[in-house]
């Protein structure tokens, strides 16, 4: 079996999208495919996503057919565990994917089109100079603050306290310090541990609830933040799916970043505030339409530059007992099973 892709980073997360050899997927809506992804052909995720062809922080995107008629075409995202709802980094990629591709018809300065992603659709606006693609920005779903100040006992760290939100997914977001550290001076390691002892812990409790549909009623990660007021820059670090540490500021985080500071009166609408990334890489966020009452929805739109990285095809062997991928395990096994 071969699979053809096309290789992208946006601050340095990659983007593996699927150009050939994935199978078509069955169900009317988007949230139907990615159902059929995961119980017939989540073994292609691994083959994809996974070594000895991905690694532990690979994500990727399967193309497929939309079901809003407002769509050029629809998205299922892909990662170390398993599918998001929503990727913001993978979306500005393909609004370069596409223009570049012919998926959508290139227009000077800015071309706008909109995918439908598993939270729903998304509308892109790309600059375009000489059939090349730079700047991409994106309105996504409405976004709102699910809780504020909710206290979760964290095994290590006691009583932590944390803001909840969507963005396309939902995210805990909290500075480092209400864990007892520094962003910037404690090794990433412990971070990464930190932000996954609070997602665990919110996972084993009530369960977050989506008020339109089930299948985006669950916690994607938790996001780490710097101290930095509501004019400054500010930094995150996004721990999501199995641990995995998103390398871009996180697109549907920034989403639920600024309707999170929307909500507390941090930012007004219309006010653009920079985020950055463990590598140094940049997203914009804005809010576009401001919730209708203090506790509604806001549009927020996002902004950042992907990369071309690379093309090629996977073949996948009979018989090859690795062939659809391996994730290291924690300790050496005397009998690894394959």
């Amino acid at each position: 079996m071969r699979l053809s892709y096309l290789d992208y980073h946006t601050c340095g997360e990659p983007v593996r999208i699927v150009t050939a050899g994935y199978p078509e997927l069955t169900g009317a809506t988007i949230l139907e495919k990615r159902r059929d992804a995961r119980v017939r052909h989540d073994h292609l995720r691994r083959a994809m996503m996974l070594e000895p062809r991905g690694h532990a922080g690979m994500y990727g995107v399967i193309p497929v057919a939309a079901a809003h008629p407002d769509a050029a075409f629809g998205v299922l995202f892909m990662h170390n565990e398993g599918y998001s709802t929503m990727c913001g980094h993978a979306t500005i990629a393909l609004g370069r994917y596409a223009i570049e591709h012919g998926l959508v018809a290139a227009a000077e300065p800015v071309t706008r089109f909109a995918i439908e992603a598993p939270c729903g659709l998304v509308r892109l606006a790309c600059e375009v100079a000489d059939g090349r693609v730079g700047l991409v920005t994106f309105e996504s779903v409405p976004a709102f603050v699910l809780a504020r100040d909710r206290v979760v006992a964290v095994p290590g760290f006691g009583q932590v306290m944390t803001d909840i939100a969507y963005g396309g997914a939902f995210y805990c977001i909290l500075p480092a310090s209400r864990f007892g550290l520094d962003l910037f001076a404690t090794p990433v390691p412990a971070l990464v541990e930190a932000a996954a002892a609070l997602t665990d812990a919110v996972r084993a409790g009530p369960p977050i609830v989506h008020p339109g549909e089930p299948d985006l009623g669950f916690l994607y990660g938790t996001i780490v933040t710097d101290e930095a007021g509501p004019g400054e820059q500010s930094a995150n670090l996004c721990i999501f799916a199995e641990r995995q540490i998103d390398r871009s500021p996180t697109g549907s985080g920034v989403t639920a970043r600024m309707a999170l500071d929307h909500a507390k009166g941090l930012i007004a609408p219309g006010a653009t505030r920079r985020f950055s990334s463990i590598t140094g890489g940049v997203f914009t966020g804005r809010v576009t339409a401001p919730a209708a009452h203090p506790a509604g929805p806001v549009t927020v739109e996002v902004g950042g530059v992907s990369h071309f990285a690379g093309e090629g095809a996977f073949t996948i062997e009979p018989g090859d007992p690795l062939g659809h991928g391996f994730a290291l395990p924690e300790r050496f096994a005397p009998n690894p099973p394959v």
